[in-house]
């Protein structure tokens, strides 16, 4: 990079968020390319000043100029952005030309002397980290704060095609002439740093919810300026956050959003979603629509892997008490989480659905079975449709990994959830037990399967799965109704009346304790009448029902909710899940059991070819 520029040195010293938006805007509308170094730098160092423990105390309520912002001089700036290239260039050979493309030991090397001049600890969960102004003042990055430094050093070395690419809980670069080239740069979790240099795996690893099944969030400079600004933390402490950073994080997002980079980031949308549910800006679009644009981003661009956007959505229906539309985003995000295999490095997203099950769902259900409304989702079946397909998206997400994810800590709030649901209520839910077959051919090729009416284009839907059903019923109950019409007759009326023990052993008298003295007969059309009362009221019964009233009946059926259970736990939880008196002792222990190692949900074809199988736990 050719430094710092004029038009962006006149902006200092920086007094206010407008001074930043300028900047921020300058770079990303007039440069050739955007100074990641630049930019990182100056808004770490907004940060930091407005989060360090000193000022905390000052910043727990909104300020009397919430613009303002501490001053920044041009030279404290200037400094750390000459320190910085000092040490990439001195490090490594900068890219003269221009012209070739960076390799994986340039990629290594970069990573390495970011890595070597850290401070020897791991920062995880560790606030305002992620910037070039914690690196270069105290020599801390956190995981994605690495990831970044690298990208920015190979910007500032003259190679453009080393860009950022994010999953959910995770950060690598991708690099090369057409930029399919991957490597690792940073950790994740513990004793992970031998995997720097390393390409991003194509086996189970690169399955799994950490990389996204190989659809992470590939950035250009200008979605790498959309990272950085959707990392930034404004929080104090746990419960507090700094008004002016939460509202600069704001308004650079709606620039960025504005000019069309955050289309495919669906976590910065969310991100921007939450911080206008928090402080809403007049004659913006609401958050609500914004966490739909992130599910759409997701599901346009990434084939429906993320989870977050779903998660997102779920907490502003909750917080709203929307809790019927939150149990629906969860369910859908469940559906995504489905398509993985667990493993140790999905603690994350694990805690996500923990917290979900555990304490969001349980207070739901507390608030709504407190009083008596008519309205209330404990007499809706289709949030206990909902509730099974969360449920049951995390049974097979646990299917065939090498760690199990269910416990009791997990049993004993879905049983007692699912009590909260009267019998009646449950018995209207239509439970369908997907084939082992379909579950494995959604998932072929990174696929996705959804209860909630998303379908792939050209795979099998939930309907062709219902209308096979239906028919495989429908020829079942036919395939069995051969028997003599006076035995079926007898069959359809124990269930209302006792047998006569003498008609049974002798032939006389009525069929049944208390009936009169006929004998089953026969109807015209082959089928059984059990008496010749029946018969007669046979007769007097009124016309067939119009066709108009006909199609009327089959809507209000056609109204109950259907759910396709994928995983074996969920399918053998069946009755158990409808019976009128729920087993709850019965419903802990299946739930809780060992998942089987090899089942039909990962046989997942791989284009690649050659992964190996995974080994079975000994017991």
């Amino acid at each position: 990079m050719a430094g710092i520029r004029e038009i962006d040195k006149a902006l200092f010293p920086i007094k206010n968020i407008s001074s930043v938006i300028q900047l921020f805007k300058n770079q990303l509308e007039d440069a050739c390319e955007p100074d990641l170094a630049l930019l990182s730098i100056v808004a770490g160092a907004v940060e930091n000043s407005l989060t360090c423990r000193s000022n905390a105390g000052l910043q727990v309520c909104e300020p009397v100029e919430p613009t303002s912002l501490p001053v920044l001089e041009l030279h404290t700036i200037e400094a750390l952005y000459s320190k910085f290239q000092t040490i990439m260039k001195s490090a490594v050979e900068p890219n003269k030309g221009f012209k070739s493309y960076a390799t994986r030991e340039l990629v290594k090397k970069v990573s390495d002397v970011v890595w070597n001049s850290l401070t020897r600890s791991y920062y995880k969960d560790r606030a305002h980290l992620q910037s070039l102004y914690s690196y270069l003042t105290g020599s801390k990055l956190d995981c994605f704060g690495v990831a970044f430094a690298v990208v920015a050093g190979c910007q500032a070395l003259g190679y453009s095609d080393v860009h950022l690419a994010l999953s959910e809980d995770h950060a690598w670069v991708v690099f090369g002439e057409r930029g399919t080239e991957t490597a690792e740069v940073t950790w994740h979790g513990k004793g992970n740093e031998d995997k720097r240099g390393q390409e991003i795996g194509k086996g189970v690893s690169a399955r799994s919810w950490l990389y996204v099944n190989n659809k992470p969030v590939i950035c250009t400079r200008h979605m790498e300026v959309a990272a950085l600004v959707s990392a930034i933390n404004p929080s104090l402490n746990a419960t507090h956050d700094a008004f002016e950073v939460a509202l600069l994080q704001q308004e650079l997002l709606w620039l960025l959003y504005d000019l069309g980079h955050l289309k495919k980031y669906p976590m910065a949308i969310g991100n921007l979603g939450d911080l206008e549910e928090i402080a809403p800006k007049e004659g913006r679009i609401a958050c609500s629509i914004l966490f739909e644009e992130a599910i759409s981003s997701a599901r346009t661009y990434y084939n429906n892997q993320h989870v977050y956007p779903y998660t997102y959505q779920g907490g502003y229906f909750y917080r709203n008490k929307m809790y019927k539309e939150a149990f629906e985003s969860w369910a859908n995000a469940s559906d995504v989480i489905r398509l993985y295999n667990y493993s140790r490095d999905d603690e994350e997203i694990y805690k996500e659905f923990l917290e979900i099950a555990n304490e969001l769902i349980p207070h739901i259900m507390k608030v709504e079975s407190s009083g008596f409304s008519a309205n209330t989702i404990l007499k809706k079946p289709e949030c206990f449709a909902n509730l099974l397909r969360f449920y049951d998206g995390i049974c097979q997400w646990e299917e065939g990994s090498a760690t199990p994810v269910l416990h009791i800590g997990w049993a004993k709030p879905l049983v007692n959830t699912i009590s909260k649901f009267d019998a009646e209520v449950r018995a209207q839910v239509d439970i369908v037990c997907g084939r082992p077959e379909d579950g494995v051919s959604k998932r072929a090729n990174g696929g996705y399967f959804n209860n909630n009416n998303y379908e792939k284009e050209n795979g099998t839907s939930d309907t062709d799965l219902l209308s096979s059903f239906s028919s495989k019923t429908l020829k079942d109950d036919q395939s069995t109704s051969n028997f003599h019409p006076s035995i079926e007759a007898l069959t359809a009326a124990c269930s209302e009346k006792i047998l006569n023990p003498d008609y049974l052993l002798q032939g006389d008298g009525s069929p049944f304790v208390g009936g009169d003295d006929a004998v089953p007969l026969e109807k015209e059309n082959g089928k059984p009448s059990t008496s010749k009362q029946e018969v007669e009221e046979k007769k007097e019964e009124p016309a067939p029902v119009a066709t108009s009233e006909k199609e009327e009946t089959a809507a209000t059926e056609n109204k109950r909710p259907t759910i396709i259970l994928h995983s074996q736990k969920m399918k053998e939880l069946k009755d158990l899940l409808l019976a009128e008196k729920l087993n709850t002792h019965a419903i802990s222990l299946h739930l809780t059991a060992q998942s089987q190692v090899q089942v039909g949900k990962k046989g997942r074809s791989d284009s690649d070819g050659g992964i190996r199988p995974k080994r079975a736990r000994r017991e």
